[in-house]
């Protein structure tokens, strides 16, 4: 099937859209799924009511897309970003951190942060714990009214979010928007992938 009927069918076209947003992603890094595909959806002349696939699909292709022409490179960064993130996972120990996001799940490439979770009684405490240690805070917006704050601090690889909630919110399990659960895991867990 040409690729302009296969665009007017509901999956071909969802799955389009997945793939030149996961390519955006990728070359252009853009971290914001919903940005990603819209922008995909308009350079593939697609109206704007169509029906965007969900964030699962385009991670999917994002995957797919790394494997095929980042494949060489992205294991090393992955690691690079992994084994940031394991640093700061471990100063950041009194506050309950979890790694989650692109970094956790493979995705992240060099335009992505790394996202911890921070359970602390406020966002003062974690900018004067970091402030104390000699590293520089910016405020980021948080995406969400559950979030209290997040912070942006530069790592020898790539900036790291930490994204800041209270403590009785530790034990909910977080969602994608998308309603799949969001993965996280602890220092402990990294450090034993990081060996395999």
């Amino acid at each position: 099937m040409p690729r302009h009927e296969r665009l007017r069918t509901g999956s071909g076209t969802r799955s389009a859209i997945a793939a030149a947003a996961a390519r955006l992603m990728a070359e252009d890094g853009i971290s914001d799924y919903h940005h990603a595909k819209k922008k995909a959806a308009r350079q593939l002349g697609l109206p704007e009511h169509t029906a965007f696939p969900d964030n699962a699909e385009v991670e999917a292709e994002l995957r797919a897309y790394r494997s095929l022409y980042q494949d060489e490179g992205h294991a090393e960064l992955l690691a690079a970003l992994r084994h940031s993130a394991l640093e700061l996972l471990e100063l950041l120990v009194d506050f309950n951190p979890w790694l989650t996001g692109s970094v956790l799940d493979g995705t992240a490439g060099e335009h992505s942060h790394i996202d911890i979770l921070l359970f602390a009684d406020s966002a003062k405490e974690v900018e004067i714990f970091l402030l104390n240690r000699g590293v520089d805070v910016n405020h980021v917006d948080p995406r969400s009214d559950k979030v209290e704050a997040v912070l942006q601090i530069e790592t020898d690889t790539v900036d790291a979010n930490l994204v800041i909630l209270s403590p009785q919110l530790e034990r909910v399990s977080m969602k994608h928007r998308d309603g799949r659960p969001r993965e996280r895991m602890r220092a402990a867990e990294l450090r034993l992938s990081l060996k395999e």
